[in-house]
């Protein structure tokens, strides 16, 4: 009898789960070497609302193209990020202008831009029947990588809200408040609470019981999956046992340094979070959780909004009273200047914690998250003064299993589709897309050995 073998084939024992290296018995391996378990590739996509603006020349935009660049003010953040980051300047949403293709939609850039953030759509301006957009570039990844998790993607946020009625100028809060959609006419609703998010991730994991017995003994999850890993050997050809066996040791050495180290080896669930969160601290447990899902592998698509389209929040905490989208219609005024220059310093260091904690994850092979994911940064528009669409303030960090090459600002001279730069990282990330949304036809270039297989 022939035993079939499937990529969420687990090793599993004692309420504990693990899972196991791409195989030849599973599907074709893309780039990994011989006796390498490759590593998934992930995609996290940061949403911040309202542009970037600042009262210093330069404040997000580094002056100079290339690795030597000088960090502008906003960017501070990311100091010991920076060979992890790029910097892209050039980019444009063109489906989300006021007149598009010689048709004039009129005011609503907030909820026009958002909702085609990630579809390069144009959106039907409607406050009911009617709603239209495009699939969005998340979700086409997660076809791509999503049959090898639990949740093929997760949506995430910070403020709610349904997706009916009026939002914008004409536009459907269903624009405004979401950036992931099925189709056409399907958002994807994002998750806000994050105790909802945490039993998403973590209902039906390791027992506490089983956990603190596991910690008491520094017992290797290895341990508690002995008997499936024979089984499972038994099933696979010479190859794929050899290749088995160097990742289960590979795991075990891993463990081993880490438990050295003081740290759990497991995927351990943080504690559970309470409701009633302050806004710094919701933002900090959403990235905590975020990087949780990416290493226990429940997802490998992850979508965050900062805010929804055109949102009013009062930064008084952090020094810049007023609400952001009356500030970011800042008429060059110094003051508002400053205070955006603030706020959006602000928001690259919470993206950058991310960052942070991504980059302190180790994988099996000793190579962190952030070196096998994609994580972006934008807004659904560059100035919210002009409510301009192109020059988009846009950050992408890690590597991506290797298609991604860091560390430089990258500037387009002539302007290019943020479409191309969804296309290549559907590429990167194994989607075999040679297109997307209204703009995105080719996959944008200088941006390391993104894969044209």
């Amino acid at each position: 009898m022939t035993t079939r073998i499937t990529r969420r084939a687990l090793l599993g024992g004692a309420g504990v789960a693990l899972s196991i290296p791409l195989l030849e018995s599973l599907w074709p391996r893309r780039s990994a070497t011989a006796g390498v378990p490759e590593l998934p590739r992930r995609l996290v996509v940061w949403y911040v609302p309202c542009g970037i603006n600042g009262s210093t020349p330069n404040a997000f935009r580094p002056a100079t193209a290339g690795a030597a660049y000088a960090l502008p003010p906003m960017l501070a953040p990311l100091a010991a990020l920076r060979s992890e980051v790029l910097v892209l300047s050039g980019l444009a949403n063109r489906p989300a202008q006021a007149s598009y293709l010689g048709v004039s939609d009129g005011a609503g850039d907030h909820a026009r831009g958002t909702g085609s953030y990630l579809t390069n759509a144009r959106i039907v301006k409607t406050e009911g029947a009617g709603v239209r957009n495009g699939v969005s570039f998340d979700q086409v990844a997660a076809a791509a990588v999503g049959s090898s998790t639990r949740l093929p993607s997760l949506q995430l946020g910070v403020d709610g809200g349904a997706a009916t009625g009026g939002c914008d100028s004409g536009y459907s809060c269903a624009y405004a408040r979401n950036i992931s959609w099925a189709d056409a006419t399907t958002p994807v609703p994002k998750l806000t609470n994050p105790a909802v998010v945490f039993d998403r991730l973590f209902a039906g994991g390791e027992s506490e019981s089983l956990r603190a017995r596991r910690q008491v003994y520094q017992a290797s999850v290895l341990d508690y999956v002995r008997d499936d890993a024979t089984r499972l050997q038994s099933a696979l050809g010479a190859t794929d046992r050899h290749k088995l066996d160097q990742y289960l040791t590979a795991v075990r050495e891993l463990e081993r340094r880490i438990l050295a180290s003081g740290v759990s080896a497991s995927c351990t669930a943080p504690p559970r979070p309470v409701d009633g969160l302050a806004f710094t601290d919701h933002v900090g447990v959403m990235n905590q959780l975020t990087a949780m899902a990416l290493r226990c592998d429940a997802t490998r698509v992850v979508t965050f909004m900062l805010g929804n389209a055109g949102s009013s929040r009062d930064y008084s905490f952090i020094g810049a009273p007023g609400a952001h989208h009356e500030l970011s219609h800042h008429m060059s005024a110094p003051d508002k200047l400053a205070k955006l220059q603030t706020i959006g310093t602000w928001e690259v260091r919470q993206f950058a914690n991310l960052l942070t904690q991504l980059d302190a994850m180790r994988e099996p092979d000793g190579t962190s998250l952030l070196d096998n994911t994609a994580a972006l940064f934008s807004s659904e528009i560059a100035d919210g003064n002009s409510h301009t669409h192109s020059g988009l303030p846009v950050l992408l960090a890690g590597r991506c299993g290797g298609a991604l090459d860091p560390g430089r600002h990258v500037v387009y001279a002539e302007e290019r589709p943020i479409a191309n730069l969804y296309l290549a990282l559907l590429r990167a990330l194994g989607s075999s897309a040679t297109s997307f949304g209204l703009e995105g036809t080719r996959v944008l270039e200088n941006l390391g050995a993104v894969s044209m297989a």
